[in-house]
């Protein structure tokens, strides 16, 4: 069959290569000059920054993607798991670094937290590897047809669905497992790597940092940017033709299913199947414009509310700097207030945000001596001027250097002054990412997962028009490397062998 990708993000790579290996002859379109999406790079000055995800986590995900394309992942892009898997500065002015090891980690726990810590933060793990036995095969690894696959479970494993508890929150997790307030602005922030609010995100989401230790945070030397060319690469070796520079403005149909795309140059390809690695509020409003099936899905996208945005600073430190380990995080000191601001009726950047730092020891992504720092903080998504929905116009002149001298300043106040030794200074605003990656709103993760159930509610895999398949952060099972790549290889088992 002949198969379109729309976009070359980690999804539409993954699933380019699989659906090639699987015998269709696969196109895939993507509108940027570069592959790999929100997998972004940028170099200036000598340093490279990647200017998205700084790690990633289930590399057995990936090594199984390598192996059933053709390479084993080894031999393309090896892996460096990182210890510590970060360092923590709380509101207090307490400094935590969270070891790769679990015995390790939890002793410092209790050398640094209340006693017991250690224990509690074991009570949680384990809590979390039940989650992930319990979520793994029917969530993650498997199409999702939302609240029924949760009824249907509740029918046949009510004992698992108690386990996953719907109606709590991660919050609600962390105060009954965890008595010391600083683990739990720890395990508070696993919500953000799903855009949420923890105070109403699911408390399946426990299960994320349950994944990151027991599977370890993993660095590719030279950049994650080099896994989108390598996914670029392995579905070139299978077949797959892959076109940057070809933006995709509609999705066409025959009768009642897809039988091509169009293209801002006129042109038109034809496609028994087409695989939208694109927003799927996106696709629903934009590519399938106007069309009846699109409704239902386009209205619950809508209803579910965006995910978070992030604000970047890509930082080229000189030599001399204080140096940095992998991954820093540093702490406000009223968590909640970040997300008062984040999720209020009129959302604003945050006063005093959680400030996130990634600096890789990686020669090369530096001049000798230097750094390549990576700075995030959660934003809330861009709203155009004049446009009614919430959000910040974050095109307003102007904006984006204050906000990066405010942020300097912060990380000035808690400890780190960076500022004497920048050399290189680039922002990246959600309405960048927005533009860049087709993010509507610049949202991470398309819709957040605010809402007990929100987690079960993921647009779908299989679309509602026959033919048309969604795959990506923005679609089941979820946002991050990991959920991206097995969402390709849940779409390539829904369309099956040429």
């Amino acid at each position: 069959m002949n198969v379109v990708v729309v976009g070359a993000g980690v999804g539409g790579l993954a699933a380019a290569a699989r659906l090639a290996t699987l015998g269709h002859r696969v196109t895939v379109c993507e509108q940027a000059p570069t592959v790999g999406g929100k997998l972004g790079r940028h170099r200036e000055a000598g340093y490279t920054f990647d200017t998205g995800p700084s790690l990633l986590t289930l590399p057995q995900v990936f090594a199984e993607l390598f192996a059933a394309t053709g390479d084993p992942l080894e031999a393309v892009l090896p892996l460096r798991r990182l210890d510590p898997v970060a360092r923590y500065r709380f509101g207090d002015g307490t400094a935590l670094d969270a070891a790769a090891d679990e015995g390790p980690f939890r002793a410092t726990l209790d050398a640094t937290l209340l006693p017991g810590s250690g224990s509690d933060w074991g009570r949680l793990y384990d809590h979390g590897a039940r989650l992930w036995e319990t979520t793994r095969e029917p969530f993650l690894e498997a199409p999702l047809e939302g609240m029924r696959s949760l009824v249907r479970l509740a029918r046949t494993r009510p004992r698992d669905v108690a386990l996953i508890a719907p109606g709590r929150t991660l919050r609600g997790v962390g105060q009954r497992y965890l008595r010391d307030p600083r683990l739990r602005a720890f395990l508070d922030r696993y919500a953000t790597y799903t855009g949420s609010d923890p105070r109403r995100s699911p408390g399946a989401l426990a299960v994320v940092p349950y994944i990151e230790r027991r599977f370890g945070a993993w660095y590719v030397d030279g950049g994650l940017g080099r896994l989108g060319d390598a996914l670029a690469a392995r579905a070139r070796e299978r077949g797959a033709e892959v076109r940057t520079g070809t933006d995709v403005t509609a999705v066409t149909l025959g009768g009642s299913r897809v039988d091509g795309v169009l293209l801002a140059d006129g042109g038109r390809l034809p496609a028994d199947v087409v695989v939208a690695n694109a927003d799927a509020e996106h696709l629903y409003a934009d590519l399938l414009r106007g069309h009846p099936a699109a409704r239902t899905p386009l209205a619950a996208v809508r209803r579910a509310g965006r995910s978070l945005s992030g604000f970047v600073l890509l930082l080229g430190l000189r030599p001399g700097a204080p140096r940095l380990v992998h991954h820093t995080v540093l702490f406000g000191a009223r968590y909640d207030d970040e997300f008062d601001a984040l999720f209020s009726q009129d959302p604003r950047p945050p006063e005093d945000p959680t400030i996130y730092l990634s600096a890789p020891a990686d020669p090369a992504v530096a001049p000798p001596g230097g750094q390549a720092v990576f700075l995030l903080v959660n934003a809330p998504p861009h709203r155009p001027a004049g446009c009614s929905e919430p959000g910040v116009d974050w095109d307003t002149p102007g904006l984006a250097q204050r906000y990066g001298d405010r942020l300097l300043e912060l990380l000035a106040a808690r400890g780190l002054d960076l500022r004497p030794h920048v050399a290189v200074r680039a922002a990246r605003t959600p309405a960048d990412l927005e533009r860049q990656a087709r993010a509507v709103g610049g949202s991470i993760y398309g819709t957040s997962s605010n809402g007990a159930r929100a987690a079960f509610l993921r647009p779908a895999n299989r679309s509602p028009v026959p033919g048309l398949f969604l795959v990506g952060g923005s679609s089941h099972p979820g946002g991050g490397l990991p959920l991206v790549t097995l969402s390709a290889r849940i779409v390539a088992g829904l369309v099956g062998p040429a």
